[in-house]
């Protein structure tokens, strides 16, 4: 507890904080004829404290999140939702943080938190020897979303534009600012080569847009639920959000309000924060306050 002020900046939403720990659960996800289904939610995590930041396997039914141990330091983990089966990424004197698979399959990239407070971009293998290459480390990293093997986006924390969105390029180290104040959702939106963000304008407009790396132009796609910045994407149209304690969608064709998705159980969450969707979109990942 006592590091809570260093992990509010980068990683506890406010009812994570406030309920003292989180839990993953994993839902089977349809969508059929413009309707949206939810069911089954399994705890996958069911450890006390601290887990979060779900990504899946491209390929393999593995989902890969953060955990606290028993010290308080977070290390990667990995859910195999076939098996049922828990086991440890990384063993590490270090915090390790938003586990996202490398374009080649091979990594998993992270942000790897120092004692120093220092944040930088590295990448353990998935499989084999347990160190961590350090990508990026002259930028204090928060988030970040692979564009292909070179280039990210990057949620950059306390720079000379204060919190920013970067364009980083790996191979010739150019680094562009792209807008002060975003949130901390990144994403590629499914079959296309653009990528969401969230930018907050103001108090009370936060609003999600997107970035084409080809022509550098972004547009702005839709306002989020008010206050609420974790998004994801269930196809190149349909977005999936929550208010913290039910699920919403909007289709960006029409634009039109958010509207809930009706469940047949009572979930009786609060705190709904970070979502997670595999590639194949039957498998949703969502956080909840313990």
């Amino acid at each position: 507890m006592r590091l809570i002020g260093c992990f509010l900046i980068l990683i506890l939403s406010l009812e994570t904080a406030a309920q003292g720990g989180s839990e993953i659960y994993l839902f089977d996800l349809q969508i059929k004829n413009g309707v949206i289904s939810l069911s089954n939610p399994v705890n996958i995590s069911n450890h006390p404290g601290y887990d979060n930041q779900p990504s899946f396997h491209r390929n393999d039914k593995l989902i890969f999140y953060s955990s606290f141990n028993d010290s308080g330091r977070s290390e990667i983990m990995q859910f195999n939702y076939l098996t049922n089966k828990v086991s440890a990424i990384t063993k590490t004197p270090e915090r390790e943080y938003s586990p996202t698979q490398t374009p080649d399959g091979l990594f998993l990239s992270c942000i790897i938190q120092r004692d120093n407070g220092q944040q930088d971009l590295g990448k353990y293998p998935i499989h084999g020897k347990k160190e961590a290459t350090v990508l990026i480390n002259e930028l204090k990293v928060g988030y970040h979303v692979w564009i292909n093997e070179s280039s990210l986006l990057l949620f950059v924390l306390e720079d000379s534009a204060g919190n920013a969105l970067h364009h980083y390029n790996l191979h010739t180290r150019h680094d562009t600012v792209l807008v002060k104040n975003p949130g901390r959702s990144l994403h590629r939106i499914p079959g296309t080569n653009e990528f969401s963000f969230i930018h907050k304008l103001s108090k009370d407009e936060w609003l999600i847009k997107k970035f084409n790396p080809a022509s550098n132009q972004i547009t702005t796609i839709a306002q989020c639920i008010p206050g609420r910045e974790d998004i994801v994407w269930l196809n190149n149209y349909l977005i999936l959000s929550s208010d913290g304690l039910q699920f919403f969608y909007l289709d960006t064709r029409s634009k039109n309000d958010w509207r809930p998705i009706e469940l047949t159980v009572a979930l009786g969450f609060k705190g709904i924060s970070r979502l997670s969707v595999n590639s194949d979109h039957t498998k949703l990942a969502v956080v909840a306050a313990e």
